[in-house]
């Protein structure tokens, strides 16, 4: 199976976007979150902008547009890519439609705890990933939100091993490999846009779906879901991308303050997740949610989703050698 690489859509369909200004202008940009204000995307975005000021004194700034009010986040990367819109923050699953590669981040059980999730990212794999979103997407990542492992809710009963899971109608990103995930636990998943998720949980038009801590929380999905199974399936990564277009239109001075407002913004999201997630988890089992451990350490959803799903998308992450390479550099 193989990603299919999402269509650049017409530069009419992104009314209202920035476009690059002349670098001798002061800058005024626009950053896209899919999640509210609370969530850790808009904390990566708001300490990137903050930075970003610092660092031009003023030169360049970045206004914040939280809660998918730009378009979906497959919209955002899209218009970035036309140079229609300068920055976005966005869930990594909405990468890999248009770069695939960066998919090897998402295997299921790849990254094991949040310091593989660093060392990915920072390192010699990230750098790589990185060069492939220019090539392939035209947009440039140049910072990541650490937001988590996935965790799954619902609101009809408790789930410990993948056999629970049947006759729920759970919702996932429009993706393939997440979608075959699913299918590997026994049920087959309702593909939802983002933006229409809380209103279908709220509505029962979906049972549940799986977000970090962090995100059930800044979503208010405790008010729609019951029960938590923190399965560690997928660790939520969130690329801060930029335009290229409008990266390379930028004086030298400004794409490097860019460049640093970035890791900085990186280094910071870290951090935040390591000081806040246990606090969130606490606030949403006190607002009424229960949380049920996955079964005898999470073999079962480990096995399936390792021996059924990694081999269907070694070609599109580049072959298996490129996904013995990551194991290797985690010494797995």
């Amino acid at each position: 199976m193989k990603f299919v690489r999402k269509m650049i859509l017409p530069a009419l369909l992104a009314v209202g976007a920035t476009l690059a200004v002349p670098a001798a202008q002061a800058a005024a940009f626009k950053l896209a979150t899919g999640d509210a204000a609370g969530g850790t995307q808009f904390e990566l975005a708001k300490v990137f902008a903050e930075n970003l000021k610092a660092k031009t004194n003023g030169q360049a700034t970045a206004d914040l547009f939280p809660n998918s009010q730009l378009g979906d986040e497959q919209d955002t990367v899209n218009n970035a890519a036309m140079g229609l819109l300068d920055f976005s923050v966005v869930a990594i699953n909405n990468i890999t439609p248009f770069s695939p590669s960066v998919a090897v981040l998402t295997l299921p059980y790849v990254i094991q705890s949040p310091e593989d999730a660093r060392q990915l990212t920072q390192g010699d794999v990230g750098k790589q990933l990185t060069e492939n979103t220019i090539r392939d997407a035209q947009v440039r990542i140049i910072g990541w939100s650490y937001s988590g492992f996935r965790v799954l809710t619902n609101s009809k009963r408790a789930v410990a091993k993948p056999e629970d899971l049947k006759g729920l109608v759970i919702r996932v990103p429009k993706n393939e490999l997440m979608i075959a995930t699913y299918k590997a636990w026994g049920i087959n998943p309702s593909p939802l846009a983002w933006s229409e998720t809380f209103t279908a949980l709220q509505q029962g038009v979906v049972d549940g779906q799986d977000n970090p801590y962090i995100t059930v929380s800044a979503m208010k999905f405790n008010e729609v879901q019951k029960y938590i199974t923190p399965i560690r399936y997928l660790f939520s990564l969130e690329p801060l991308i930029v335009s290229e277009q409008v990266f390379q239109s930028q004086s030298p001075e400004i794409q490097k303050a860019i460049l640093e407002a970035g890791q900085e913004a990186t280094e910071h999201s870290f951090k935040y997740l390591h000081d806040t997630e246990d606090r969130i988890k606490k606030e949403l089992v006190a607002a009424g949610m229960e949380i049920t451990e996955p079964a005898d350490g999470e073999k079962a959803w480990i096995e399936a989703a390792q021996t059924q799903v990694w081999p269907q998308f070694y070609d599109a992450v580049g072959g298996k050698e490129k996904l013995d390479a990551v194991l290797a550099s985690l010494k797995r």
